[in-house]
């Protein structure tokens, strides 16, 4: 019997490797407001969580310096941005196997829906996915507990629901996510979590390659 019938993956840090497109939309988005960050790395923490959040906490912007900075990197992400962008090796062929077996796959990703299914797109894996659930343009449903609650509603049964569903991220907001709905929560180790960040949210597994992941998300019970 298959242990995960269900699954559900976070985009950026899971399936790809997000990190300069993020990080100097962002930059561009500070130097608008008058920082100047050249080191990129410092700004790694900004993949994973709703990026409102993230200037607040990061930089201390008020609500409005925040709908600037949201703005500013919007209009550099949306067209360079969201490709400067690599599908992490192995991310394809996995996908492919998870359909082939019937399993049923989503996307839960704080990333607006719109932007998503243009990534996927590019990366030609949208087929695999049978829904694809993201933040609304107006930055509503960006909490990860929103996006995992969406995604569940149009995918999975009531009954079934923390019954052989896994939740696949790399960062504390996505076990976090899976633990709200009895969910199991599966990290992954190749994205952007600091050491023990995803041991410290509770994760049920951590894979630390695609490999690994494929054979957890596979297995039989």
């Amino acid at each position: 019997m298959e242990r995960f019938a269900y699954i559900l993956f976070d985009l950026d840090g899971t399936l790809t490797d997000p990190k300069i497109g993020i990080t100097k939309s962002v930059q561009y988005a500070l130097k608008d407001l008058g920082v100047e960050e050249p080191d990129l790395d410092r700004l790694e923490p900004f993949i994973g969580p709703p990026l409102k959040d993230s200037f607040m906490e990061f930089y201390g912007f008020d609500e409005a310096q925040t709908q600037r900075a949201v703005a500013k990197y919007r209009e550099r992400f949306e067209v360079t941005g969201i490709f400067e962008n690599e599908i992490f090796p192995g991310i394809a062929q996995m996908l492919k196997t998870l359909k082939e077996r019937g399993k049923k796959v989503a996307i839960a990703s704080s990333k607006p829906t719109e932007l998503v299914e243009r990534i996927l797109v590019h990366f030609s894996i949208r087929q695999y996915f049978d829904h694809v659930v993201g933040s609304e343009s107006d930055g509503t449903r960006s909490r990860k507990e929103e996006v995992v609650e969406e995604a569940l509603r149009r995918m999975v049964p009531e009954a079934d629901i923390g019954k052989k569903v896994a939740m696949v991220g790399d960062r504390k907001f996505d076990i976090e996510g899976a633990k709200a709905f009895g969910l199991t929560g599966i990290g992954v180790s190749f994205g952007y979590a600091a050491d023990g960040e995803l041991e410290a949210a509770g994760a049920d597994y951590i894979a630390d390659s695609v490999a690994e992941l494929e054979e957890l998300l596979c297995a039989e019970e």
